[in-house]
């Protein structure tokens, strides 16, 4: 995926502009679920698209799921609307305030002592041996980086998003939510420069997290940057279907399993693989509108996994305490 590409296809869908304000409309709803979903299924929260399409949507609760995850869901909704707020704005005009207010609105009612400030302790992160900065460093590089998001630098509008989101996630200033408040900040620049808002899809969160660790182990960027150019791609896509007046393409992973497929390469049952989604062992990444249960293919490690942990003659809720231990 080349930029001149995701240029060309800029023009083209700026070739359309003014949008129906309904179709508008109909495109930032849809947005605000994914963005939503997927943001916070990176991080961990286990509701799924159509859950968080109640929440976020009809404010409705979800049983079995955490006051936490609801509260993931309804602030990044939040945030979300904040971001477009902004889009107006000049990159150039971005202040550490901006960002401590997206921040904020992340973490409010979650960790109410560390929203919109910076961190004071030192933090890992998981599974990673990323070594980030002293937390006596942060203010100083906040402000360096924030600096350079005014100066301009000369890169194409993606290329700084892209950018922007890795330097301040590379920072990591807060105790929590930094993935999330990146994100969000790379949206922010896109909306600000005509680009639809990019989705980090859940089915891409390992390639994403291993592209990030490997530029800031010293590697390089080109992974990473792929990954960000690809989803700007599919964001242009989805606009100008709608923009012709096309039919929208089934937004559902083409590699997502069906019960019986993901029972098949696995070795296990159907009614084994749904019995241990029903006690939480295992994740639905997708609800069909007919109802099938969709998992990602990461779910096959997940039964491995769960195989192995019954041979040490564990409960299930030892099983499922060990399990997300280790995530």
């Amino acid at each position: 995926m080349k930029i001149s590409r995701l240029r060309e296809k800029k023009e083209l869908l700026d070739s359309y502009r003014p949008l129906p304000a309904v179709l508008v409309k109909n495109l930032e709803d849809w947005f605000r679920v994914e963005l939503t979903y997927t943001s916070n299924a990176i991080e961990g929260n286990t509701l799924t698209r159509r859950e968080t399409a109640l929440v976020v949507e009809k404010g409705l609760t979800v049983g079995g799921k955490t006051l936490v995850e609801h509260l993931e869901a309804t602030n990044h909704a939040h945030a979300l609307d904040w971001v477009r707020q902004q889009a107006s704005r000049s990159a150039r005009k971005l202040t550490e305030k901006d960002v401590l207010s997206i921040h904020e609105i992340i973490l409010k009612g979650i960790d109410s002592a560390n929203t919109g400030f910076y961190r004071s302790v030192p933090v890992r992160i998981s599974g990673s041996t990323v070594v980030l900065p002293n937390p006596r460093k942060v203010p100083d590089l906040m402000e360096a980086f924030v600096t350079w998001l005014q100066q301009g630098p000369d890169l194409h509008p993606v290329e700084l998003a892209a950018e922007a989101h890795y330097r301040l996630d590379t920072i990591h200033p807060f105790a929590d939510g930094n993935g999330r408040t990146a994100r969000l900040l790379m949206n922010l620049i896109l909306l600000m420069t005509g680009y639809p808002t990019a989705i980090i899809r859940k089915l891409d969160r390992e390639a994403y997290l291993g592209a990030l660790e490997k530029a800031q182990l010293g590697g390089s960027q080109d992974d990473y940057l792929q990954l960000i150019y690809k989803a700007v791609n599919r964001s242009l896509d989805i606009y100008l279907r709608a923009a012709r007046g096309e039919d929208a393409e089934g937004e559902v992973d083409d590699s997502l399993l069906k019960i019986g497929e993901l029972a098949k390469r696995t070795g296990e049952n159907n009614s084994t693989i749904r019995y241990w989604t029903k006690e939480g062992l295992l994740e639905v990444a997708e609800v069909t509108e007919s109802g099938y249960q969709l998992y990602s293919p990461e779910m096959i490690k997940r039964v491995e996994q769960i195989y192995f942990l019954k041979k040490e003659r564990l409960t299930l809720q030892e099983i499922k305490e060990r399990i997300s231990q280790t995530e």
